[in-house]
C-alpha cells in the first residue's frame, strides 16, 4: 500500500481484507458445525456437571489439603429447548462464533498488514510486537473462561433456588447466550496489557501514570469483575478479579517509564 492510494484505494484494500477474513471464519463455522457432539457435547455442555475438569481439580486439590469440603457436591444441570427451530438455528450462531474465536490469529494478521503501511517506523515496531502477542492473549482468556468463570459462574446460577418449590428449567438460548458472551469477554478483557503497550508507545499513558491510579484501578477490577460474573457469589468474582488485577500490573511492567 504505497501514500500515493487514494482513498477508494484503500476501501478496496479493506474490502479485500474483509473478504479473505469472512471466508476464513466461514471455513471454520463448516468445520465446527460438522463436528456437533465434539462441540456442543463434549466442550460446550461439558461444564454443566460435576465431572467437568475444574471440578475434578477441585476434588483433587480437597483431598490434598484433608478438606473433603471443597470438593463440589455431584450435580447435573438440565437444559431444555422450547423453540421449534432453536436447536438448529443456535447450531448456526454459535459455529459462527466459535469460527470467530478460533480465526481470531488470522484476523489480527490482516488487520496488521492493513494498518502496518500506515505507521512510522517506531509505532509499527510496537503495534507488530502488540499484534504477535495479542492472540496469546485472547486464547489464554478464552481457555481462562471456559476452564474457570464459566463452570462456576453455571453452577451457582443453575443450581440456586429461593425455594425448593421453584424448580430451575435453563433455556439452550439462555446457556449458550451466557458461554458465548463470557468466553468472549474474557478473551476480550485480556488483551488489556496490549492495549497498554500500544498506548505507552504512541505516548499516551506510561508506568507512572499507571502506578499513579492503581487504587483506583483495584476499584474498577472488581466493578469489571462483578460486570462479567452476573452471579453474587463473591468466590466467582474473585476467580475473576485476581487474573484482570494481574493483567493490570502485567501492563505497568510493559508500558515505558516517562
Amino acid at each position: 500500500m504505497s501514500k500515493e492510494m487514494s482513498f477508494w484505494d484503500h476501501l478496496d484494500v479493506l474490502r479485500r481484507s474483509l473478504f479473505r477474513i469472512a471466508v476464513v471464519v466461514v471455513a471454520l463455522m463448516v468445520v465446527i458445525f460438522l463436528n456437533r457432539s465434539l462441540v456442543f457435547d463434549t466442550l460446550i455442555f461439558g461444564p454443566r456437571t460435576s465431572g467437568f475438569i475444574l471440578y475434578r481439580w477441585m476434588c483433587g486439590f480437597g483431598d490434598w489439603l484433608n478438606m473433603p469440603g471443597f470438593c463440589p457436591e455431584s450435580f447435573s444441570i438440565p437444559i431444555i429447548n422450547i423453540n421449534m427451530a432453536a436447536q438448529f438455528f443456535t447450531h448456526i450462531s454459535t459455529s459462527f462464533w466459535l469460527g470467530l474465536v478460533l480465526g481470531f490469529p488470522y484476523i489480527i494478521w490482516e488487520l496488521w498488514r492493513f494498518v502496518a503501511p500506515a505507521l512510522y517506523p517506531n509505532e509499527r515496531r510496537a503495534v507488530r510486537t502488540a499484534f504477535a502477542f495479542s492472540s496469546f492473549l485472547f486464547f489464554t482468556g478464552v481457555v481462562a473462561g471456559y476452564i474457570f468463570i464459566f463452570p462456576l459462574t453455571i453452577r451457582f446460577l443453575g443450581t440456586y433456588q429461593v425455594s425448593e418449590i421453584v424448580t430451575n428449567q435453563i433455556s439452550l438460548d439462555s446457556y449458550i447466550g451466557m458461554f458465548v458472551t463470557l468466553i468472549l469477554t474474557m478473551g476480550l478483557v485480556f488483551e488489556m496489557p496490549v492495549l497498554a503497550h500500544v498506548l505507552s508507545r504512541i505516548g499516551v499513558i506510561n508506568r507512572q501514570l499507571l502506578r499513579r491510579y492503581r487504587r483506583h484501578a483495584i476499584v474498577s477490577v472488581c466493578i469489571l469483575a462483578a460486570i462479567i460474573t452476573p452471579s453474587a457469589d463473591a468466590f466467582t468474582m474473585f476467580m475473576v478479579a485476581v487474573p484482570l488485577y494481574i493483567l493490570y500490573e502485567f501492563s505497568i511492567w510493559l508500558c515505558k517509564k516517562d
